[in-house]
């Protein structure tokens, strides 16, 4: 097997079946999940929607370690290629190929819901736009990557790059850290359009931060963390 999906999860038992079902379009695909000590029904789900492995943290870990469970794991089994995405019905497995094809020739494509402003299905909450300007403004100087996009969730890693990397960030600062480390190793990026999708506005990153700047502070921490190593 070639590619696997590596998908977080925590707390998503209402879009689980509906994700899966969409996933399983692609059955030459593994499912990789990681349950971010879920404490609602998404165990018992996953019993029956049998992914190829799930790995369980006993309680929360953060999204960062998630990840880097993932791959830890598909590097470790001699996959090619992952796919990251959320398990919250925001990305649109339909979308998969694009990454794929891309794969061929860079060593990470990542999604943007902002490249495309025909796929937009929802206006996105104000402030998270605005945040993920700043970083992505920011990572676009420091880097040079020409990325619309920093935050999406949506992408796709060559696993001889991510073998390059050394990723240590569990939070939400995790993507941060993948940038400055790509591009250290020199790893080639482009992006993928995908569609603009927010059905649930409420979601507060897991009650982390109170407001928008406390957020933006911890994203700027992780930033000038990962630049003076």
């Amino acid at each position: 097997m070639d590619v696997a999906i590596v998908l977080p999860i925590y707390n998503e038992a209402v879009t689980l079946s509906r994700v899966f079902e969409k996933l399983r379009e692609f059955s030459d695909i593994d499912i990789i999940v990681i349950d971010d000590g879920s404490t609602d029904t998404t165990s018992m789900l996953l019993e029956k929607l049998s992914p190829k492995v799930v790995i369980a943290h006993p309680t929360n870990l953060g999204y960062g370690k998630t990840l880097m469970d993932g791959f830890e794991y598909v590097i470790k089994h001699g996959y090619r290629y992952c796919i990251t995405m959320d398990s919250d019905d925001q990305h649109e497995p339909a979308f998969i190929p694009c990454f794929l094809e891309k794969l061929e020739k860079f060593d990470i494509v990542s999604g943007s819901r902002y490249l495309n402003p025909l796929l937009s299905l929802d206006p996105p909450p104000e402030e998270r736009v605005k945040i993920n300007q700043i970083i992505t403004e920011k990572l676009r100087d420091i880097t040079g990557y020409a990325i619309t996009d920093s935050f999406c969730g949506f992408k796709g890693y060559r696993i001889d790059g991510l073998k390059k990397m050394q990723l240590t960030e569990v939070n939400y600062g995790f993507p941060i850290q993948v940038w400055i480390q790509a591009f250290r190793a020199h790893l080639t990026v482009t992006e993928c359009a995908v569609p603009l999708i927010y059905r649930d506005h409420s979601r507060n990153f897991n009650n982390q931060f109170s407001n928008r700047d406390e957020r933006l502070q911890h994203y700027l921490e992780v930033l000038e963390r990962e630049l003076k190593k």
